[in-house]
């Protein structure tokens, strides 16, 4: 893990692999579009560039970056953050055990258990809040504990610090998605974790508009392998959209905090309310991980799950919202909402949704930095059409 220095994140995010472009003094790092670059004779290109595919000084930057904020040694960004979550899971053999959370994002057991399983992969899902669950499923050949936390939708925390001390007594190696919370609100490395991956995609961009992946690795041999999966494989970001990245993670510090706050807010609200059944918000002293939530976190976001009741009482709802945005994804600066049964985990099927206790009555909000009155008006009159 690289050392620490004295930087504050804020500081590290607008700086680390932000410097001002050497040639010009461009304090906005330049989006190198080239495909390949000049080599002065046979064997020696121009600063150790030769093809895009395998390097490009703007995705050295994000990476540059991404790993500061996580406090990582080194980062590999790719085209998304399932691409990231393969290329992870191409470091392992055929026969290799990964024991995975039980509610995860949709599309992670949908690329395990559709596609990776040919491949000779073995998967075990587990609630990871339960430390005895964990220990009962690693067995001699895993190699991976894949921890999301908070997980998506139900919003139930892991203890990192303790699931990494279990995983490294038994030889195996933590990664954990950090994608809810960002590396404002939770270093997983800091905690014990190996690997880091997030969807860039969503709140590390924060705007909508790119999708991109990355894996912060603790050791060398990791970024090594990595990389050479980048090359390989040829998942690679865009020029652009690491751009996009570097523009946004500059805001992350600010955005990350009314995240927050309006998170928090509209949590309070819903939980209020006489038509919503439930609320799933580590931030409410009701969720029964909320003291756990306090000390691995420094926030606690803005994702939210809340019960309705029925798949009926959901759709009703959702025709109604108009400051709240009804579409996949999350960690935008507006007000995103969804349904995951029909949505982001319509992959897992009914009977894997009712395995791990989603509903088709919940919806998931990621709550945007829009004036927090306008989004629980909008909610409020949404929720008037139950």
């Amino acid at each position: 893990m690289a050392k620490k220095n004295d930087k504050g994140f804020a500081t590290r995010a607008l700086h680390d692999g932000q410097e001002p472009e050497a040639l010009t003094g461009s304090i906005a790092v330049p989006i190198y579009a080239t495909s390949t670059y000049l080599q002065d004779e046979l064997g020696k290109p121009r600063q150790g560039y030769e093809y895009a595919r395998v390097t490009n000084p703007t995705r050295d930057r994000v990476q540059q970056n991404l790993a500061s904020l996580e406090r990582g040694l080194a980062a590999r960004v790719f085209s998304s953050g399932m691409a990231a979550i393969h290329a992870i899971c191409t470091m392992l053999k055929s026969g290799d055990h990964v024991v995975c959370s039980d509610n995860v994002y949709g599309g992670v057991p949908r690329l395990f258990n559709q596609i990776l399983v040919n491949f000779g992969l073995e998967f075990s899902y587990v609630d990871t809040s339960d430390l005895n669950a964990v220990e009962r499923a690693i067995r001699r050949h895993t190699r991976l504990v894949y921890v999301e936390t908070p997980t998506n939708p139900l919003m139930t925390i892991s203890d990192i610090a303790a699931i990494s001390r279990l995983a490294h007594k038994r030889g195996a190696e933590v990664v954990v998605d950090n994608t809810f919370m960002s590396p404002y609100f939770q270093q997983p490395i800091g905690l014990g974790a190996d690997m880091v991956v997030h969807s860039t995609t969503k709140f590390l961009n924060g705007h909508s508009d790119g999708l991109g992946g990355v894996v912060v690795c603790t050791r060398q041999e990791q970024a090594d392998q990595l990389a050479f999966i980048q090359k390989s494989a040829g998942a690679i970001l865009s020029p652009f959209e690491c751009w996009l990245i570097l523009r946004g993670v500059k805001t992350l510090a600010v955005r990350m905090e009314q995240h927050d706050r309006n998170g928090r807010a509209v949590a309070e609200y819903l939980a209020g309310h006489r038509k919503v059944k439930r609320v799933f918000y580590p931030g409410l002293r009701e969720h029964p991980q909320h003291e756990l939530a306090k000390s691995q976190m420094w926030g606690f976001g803005s994702m939210i799950t809340f019960e309705t009741g029925s798949l009926g009482n959901a759709k009703k709802m959702l025709r109604k919202v108009r400051v709240c945005s009804l579409a996949e994804s999350l960690g935008g600066v507006e007000t995103l909402i969804s349904h995951p049964a029909t949505m982001t985990h319509a992959a897992l099927g009914e009977k894997g949704r009712k395995a791990i206790g989603l509903t088709d009555g919940m919806v998931r909000i990621s709550v945007g930095i829009e004036d927090s009155d306008d989004i629980i008006a909008d909610l409020d009159q949404a929720l008037a059409a139950i």
